[in-house]
């Protein structure tokens, strides 16, 4: 799907009315965090900034690529994230977008792994034959470093979520640039 796709998707959940939810989010706990994600994501897309550095290296790109993007509205992580991707991918005609769910067909998070998990969001950039040129994820190193040696230590989980928050607002979207582009 394309962002816009994504985006109803998105929307389709945390304004539902009538009908069956997805059984994931009939977890209020989750529905109400979706609608967080939901803001930060919107957020983002208002306000995040592309680094000028960024911005060349986007132009210089000569052969078309395709980023796929496997990510869920509940991931925290990807309301920061997919933003930043989806700015980056405006700046050339060298790149498209599309998105997939990871708990959804095709399943191609099975062959994206991270550490043995189906952590997400998943950046799989492709050349225009269908070639991996490079993946990258789940969350920039220093944010994921951070994660796990909290979630190592046993941190409190809803501390940890609050403590991801503050780490990507105070970056605002700077790491998730720089390594995206590294792998270009």
């Amino acid at each position: 799907m394309n962002f816009t796709s994504y985006l109803d998707y998105f929307k389709s959940i945390i304004d539902y009315k009538d009908g069956v939810l997805p059984e994931l989010y009939q977890d209020p706990e989750y529905l109400d965090y979706t609608k967080l994600n939901w803001a930060r994501l919107n957020r983002w897309m208002k306000t995040g900034k592309l680094l000028d550095s960024t911005v060349e290296k986007l132009k210089d790109i000569k052969s078309a690529q395709h980023w796929i993007v496997i990510t869920e509205p509940w991931c925290g992580d990807a309301s920061h994230i997919i933003p930043f991707i989806e700015l980056m991918s405006r700046e050339t005609e060298m790149i498209t977008v599309s998105y997939e769910l990871r708990d959804s067909q095709p399943f191609r998070i099975e062959n994206y792994l991270t550490n043995g998990s189906k952590s997400i969001p998943v950046l799989i950039i492709q050349d225009a034959q269908g070639n991996d040129l490079a993946i990258w994820g789940p969350r920039p190193k220093e944010c994921q470093t951070f994660f796990m040696t909290e979630k190592n230590k046993g941190s409190d989980f809803e501390a940890l979520k609050l403590a991801l928050q503050n780490w990507y607002n105070a970056d605002k979207g700077i790491q998730i640039q720089q390594e995206i582009i590294n792998l270009l």
